[in-house]
């Protein structure tokens, strides 16, 4: 039996904002959207236009409140081709949280503060 890897979800509270960060971040262009019929709920699809993977961003409604994300162990890793561009790019937009220079990589975190690894696109780990 095979599987294969479809899409990772996230929780966020304002589904605009996080939509702006993913596309000026990530270059992540939205996909396709469901909105629930009754209001509670938006799912927005997003893609990297290359691979089949996509980033789920769940909106509810009924929950503005910042989610709890425990000591935020989890993580979702983004490669890039150009690596010194990109970490420029998250200077300017200060949202590196974390930087191992040893490692080769760092991470940033979103508005809803998940972290997101970036690391070169011939990464040796």
């Amino acid at each position: 039996m095979k599987f294969t890897v479809q899409h990772c979800n996230i929780n966020v509270t304002d589904l605009e904002k996080s939509l702006a960060f993913y596309q000026k971040a990530l270059g992540l262009s939205v996909m396709r959207e469901h909105k629930a019929d009754d209001g509670s709920f938006t799912l927005c699809y997003l893609g990297d236009g290359v691979t089949p993977f996509e980033l789920e961003l769940t909106c509810l409604r009924d929950h503005p409140q910042p989610y709890n994300l425990g000591e935020n162990e989890s993580h979702i890793c983004f490669a890039v081709k150009d690596y010194e561009k990109a970490r420029a790019l998250h200077r300017e937009m200060d949202c590196i949280c974390f930087e191992n220079e040893a490692m080769g990589l760092y991470f940033i975190h979103d508005p809803d503060n998940y972290w997101i690894e970036i690391i070169p696109e011939k990464h040796n780990l």
